[in-house]
């Protein structure tokens, strides 16, 4: 185990919180090793405090990099708490530059309340995993552990276009062509542009 909190991803430097999540998807990064992109293990021996979070970011130079991505080996929004403490003083930093999480969009659901109101002035782009075009391809690929999980993440995505300046749903290149097509269908009706990611093994 270790504590892996910033990773660089290409011209990205990325932000890993939390190793809990509420979904087992079937094509998780988690499954295929301990990292992502040549990182060291993303397995961390405990939830990092913010002052960890914080701790790390002294040694970086983050005005190099084209966005600091909040994503890890879990949802970014289960430690929502953190990110939005270090969301904030990352803002006070000269040279930061733009601020993304990456999520499944549960958030609500892990907190049993809205949040998306929490991310206003500390984040500058949302990205929600889609995953699948209807709830039950969703629920299939995805395999939350709330019942509700595909209805909430289109309310959550609707609530983030009212305090985040970019919002947008992702999908990977692997899923079945209807299963993109429904899923720009599902985007355009919400407003949401939809961007069809390269699947990383």
């Amino acid at each position: 185990m270790a504590m892996t909190i910033l990773y660089p991803v290409g011209q990205n430097l990325y932000v890993n919180l939390t190793n809990q999540c509420p979904c087992s998807c079937t094509f998780c990064i988690r499954q295929n090793g301990d990292g992502a992109y040549g990182s060291d293990s993303l397995w961390l021996e405990h939830t990092p405090s913010f002052e960890e979070v914080k701790a790390a970011f002294p040694k970086v130079d983050i005005s190099q990099y084209h966005e600091i991505v909040f994503c890890g080996y879990g949802e970014p929004t289960e430690a929502l708490e953190v990110l939005c403490q270090t969301a904030a003083y990352l803002k006070q930093q000269p040279g930061c530059p733009p601020l993304r999480i990456n999520t499944n969009g549960l958030s609500d659901l892990i907190h049993g309340e809205p949040t998306a109101h929490r991310l206003q002035g500390l984040i500058d782009t949302v990205s929600i995993s889609l995953n699948a075009g209807d709830e039950q391809e969703y629920n299939r690929v995805t395999r939350p552990k709330f019942p509700d999980a595909f209805q909430a993440l289109q309310r959550f995505a609707a609530d983030c276009k009212q305090y985040v300046p970019h919002v947008m749903f992702t999908v990977v290149d692997v899923i079945p062509k209807e299963q993109i097509a429904l899923s720009q269908a599902l985007a355009d009706k919400l407003g949401v542009p939809l961007r069809v990611r390269t699947y990383d093994a």
